[in-house]
C-alpha cells in the first residue's frame, strides 16, 4: 500500500473540534424539538451498522460507511422532515448528526478504501498504534 497521507495536528484537531461542535447542537436540538431519549438511545449507534458490509470487502464497506458517516443525508434528511411536516424525520435526522459528529470528535473519520484503518482525520486501531512505536 503507497503511504497515505496524514493530516496535520492543526487540522485534525480542528475537524474533532466541529465534530463535537455538530454533537452538541444535534443534542440540543433534539432536546428542543422534544425528541424522544428511548428513540435516541436505540438509534444513536445505527449507522455503524454499515460495518456489517464488510464481507463485501474493505473497499465496498468504506464506501458504504463514508455514505452513511456523510452529513448530507442527515441533513437531507432533516429538510424533507421540516418542509413535510413528517414527524420522525427530524428527531431521527438530528440522532444521525449527533453520531456522525461524536465520530468526528472521538477520531474516527471516514474510511479509505484501501485501508479502513486509514480515515480523514489519520490512523486508528492498531495501525495507529503500531505507526506511534515505529516513531519512536
Amino acid at each position: 500500500m503507497d503511504q497515505l497521507a496524514v493530516p496535520p495536528k492543526f487540522v485534525t484537531r480542528l475537524l474533532r473540534l466541529d465534530g463535537l461542535a455538530v454533537l452538541v447542537a444535534s443534542v440540543a436540538a433534539f432536546a428542543f424539538v422534544g425528541g424522544n431519549w428511548w428513540l435516541f438511545s436505540l438509534l444513536i449507534l445505527a449507522p455503524d451498522l454499515a460495518f456489517l458490509t464488510i464481507p463485501l470487502g474493505t473497499a465496498t464497506m468504506a464506501k458504504v460507511y463514508d455514505v452513511v458517516h456523510s452529513y448530507a443525508l442527515p441533513f437531507i434528511l432533516g429538510a424533507i422532515g421540516l418542509g413535510s411536516g413528517i414527524g420522525w424525520m427530524l428527531p431521527v435526522a438530528l440522532i444521525w448528526a449527533a453520531h456522525i459528529g461524536a465520530d468526528r470528535a472521538l477520531g474516527y473519520g471516514l474510511k479509505y478504501p484501501e485501508a479502513i484503518e486509514t480515515t480523514h482525520l489519520g490512523l486508528i486501531g492498531r495501525t495507529r498504534k503500531a505507526a506511534r512505536a515505529n516513531a519512536r
